[in-house]
This record gives structure tokens, sequence and C-alpha cells, in this order.
């Protein structure tokens, strides 16, 4: 049986009355959940733009002038294109895309751009998408030999070297310009 502080039974309209309280309070507290959940969705929508702002600002510091980072090699890479959509065959279903694509003559290289190059999951990932690449082509890409660069604002350093393991150039933000990282003794660039 239910008492009050004085230890004596609770009426029927106390009981009820208690049972409202604890209904209204409970409404507060949902009321309250849901404005805590309209607020969190707003900063989580907001942090996405911003890592999206973030990762658009990082990819066009890196295109500026990327192809002559490779200046050294025998590639000439003088076209660049930036996210390029690469689609299933002849259909508009977008498969991935290349943030940079650099092509010419017999080489093209799709780049893939992170803010912070520091998971070896975004290296196999673009390895993935470089066989992708090469089984559904663009058109800047057909008929040429398919190389591969991951380039990031940091870059770890045991993902550079897990990167260029993987036959990928790897490039770097270092202050106002684009360094491309020096390569292992004995690399040799994946061809897709």
């Amino acid at each position: 049986m239910i008492t009050t502080s004085k230890e004596e039974p609770m009426t029927f309209e106390q009981i009820r009355e208690m049972f409202q309280d604890i209904g209204r309070k409970q409404e507060e507290t949902d009321r309250g959940f849901q404005e805590t959940k309209k607020l969190l969705d707003r900063v989580t929508a907001n942090m996405g733009g911003l890592n999206n702002t973030l990762g658009e600002l990082v990819e066009n510091l890196i295109a500026a002038r990327l192809w002559e980072k490779f200046d050294a090699y025998p590639y000439n890479l003088k076209q660049a294109y930036q996210r390029m959509p690469v689609y299933e065959g002849h259909t508009s279903r977008v498969l991935t895309d290349i943030d940079i694509l650099l092509a010419n003559g017999e080489y093209a290289m799709a780049v893939e751009v992170k803010a912070h190059l520091d998971r070896k999951d975004d290296v196999d990932h673009h390895r993935k998408r470089m066989e992708l690449i090469r089984k559904y082509p663009p058109a800047q890409c057909v008929g040429r030999k398919l190389l591969g660069a991951m380039a990031g604002g940091s870059v770890d350093p045991d993902i550079q070297a897990y990167a260029q393991e993987a036959g990928f150039f790897v490039l770097e933000l270092t202050g106002e310009n684009v360094a491309l990282a020096e390569c292992p003794a004995g690399f040799k660039p994946g061809e897709w």
C-alpha cells in the first residue's frame, strides 16, 4: 500500500495527482531531449560542412600546378581535372570519383586528397578506386597507363610508407607549397 510521509494511506486522488505530475515531468524531459537532439543535429551538420570545406580547401591547394611536381618523371601530366566522376559502363550510376586527375600523352594519374592522410583504410580504398577507374575509365584515361597518388594536408609517416609500398606517389602540403614526398630506394610506381 502507498503511504504518505505521515504513514497514512494515500487517497485515490493523491495517487492520480502523483501520476499526472510524473507524466508532466516526463513530457518536459521528452521536450528537452527533442531540443537537445535538434541542437546536436545542427552541430553535426555544421561540423560535416566544415569538414567538407576543409577537404575542398586542401584539394584546391594541392591541385594548383600539381603537374609540376612530376616534372622529374617522363609523364608530361599537363592536363588537370578535379572531381571527375567514374561511371559504371555507359550508365549514369557514379561508382566513385577522382579528386584530381592529371593526364597527357601515355599516362594518367588519379590523385586522392585527404585533409589528413593518416589511415591505412584510405590507402586501401584508393587501391580499389584505381581498379574501378581501370575497369570503367573516364575518357581522359582510355588507352593510357594509369598511375596513382595520394595527397594530404598532413601525412602520417607510417601511412606515407604504406601508400608508397602500394605503388602510390605521396604529396603533402608544406606551408604554402605542395611537396612530393621522397620515394624510398627501389620505389616503382604502380600501374593499373
